[in-house]
């Protein structure tokens, strides 16, 4: 299997990615755990703050049956680094020829960020169609998507970006449209309390979500 089927399979696990900000690692393992339980068992670990990469590996650890990726990759050195962490797919804001060049250069796929028609055209010209639509709200939400499939029949999305629980119903009944990705599953005041039932209680309900017919 090439790394676009691997990866067109890891987006149709489930409706939504959780984008999740790991501030102490202590969270880590816990927080996968609600999430994973809850039914979202594809989660994507953002590189923003100094324990991102411990956690990825601690995740992968705790739970061998969870696809855990790598968030927020702007630089190749990246791409090492995570897949050093045991990552599994990397999502980056945005493409560059140099990011490009460093996905190939690891054995996981990629799910490069896009914005307009023209970043969508280069994307194509680097080897890809599967793509983060990002920031997903800003760039024109459910209507550019829509306007988006009318051009580019090829591109399939997982937009992310000011997706929540009340409107990721609409970007997933989109026929170019394979998950969302969303922060709400995993909110920063939960994580901190350690409520992970709550926590849990979202992914369920975010589970649920149905895409298109």
């Amino acid at each position: 299997m090439n790394k676009s089927d691997t990866l067109r399979g890891i987006l149709g696990r489930a409706p939504v990615i959780p984008v999740i900000v790991v501030h102490e690692l202590s969270q880590a393992v816990p927080l996968a755990e609600a999430l994973c339980e809850g039914g979202l068992t594809v989660l994507e670990v953002t590189l923003r703050t100094p324990v991102a990469l411990e956690a990825i590996s601690a995740m992968r650890r705790a739970l061998p049956d969870a696809v855990v990726g790598v968030g927020t990759l702007t630089r190749p050195a990246h791409f090492r680094q995570a897949g050093d962490a045991g990552a599994q797919f990397g999502v980056s804001p945005g493409l560059t020829p140099a990011l490009a060049a460093a996905a190939a250069e690891v054995h996981w796929p990629y799910l490069p960020g896009v914005m307009t028609p023209g970043e969508l055209l280069q994307a194509g010209e680097l080897g890809f169609t599967l793509l983060k639509l990002f920031p997903a709200q800003q760039a024109g939400g459910v209507g550019m998507l829509k306007a988006m499939g009318s051009v580019f029949p090829d591109a399939a999305f997982c937009p992310t970006g000011g997706i929540g629980r009340d409107n990721a119903a609409e970007f997933l009944a989109l026929p170019n449209v394979l998950c969302v990705g969303g922060s709400w599953v995993a909110p920063p005041a939960m994580m901190r309390s350690g409520d992970w039932s709550g926590i849990r209680a979202l992914a369920r309900d975010a589970s649920r979500l149905a895409g298109r017919a």
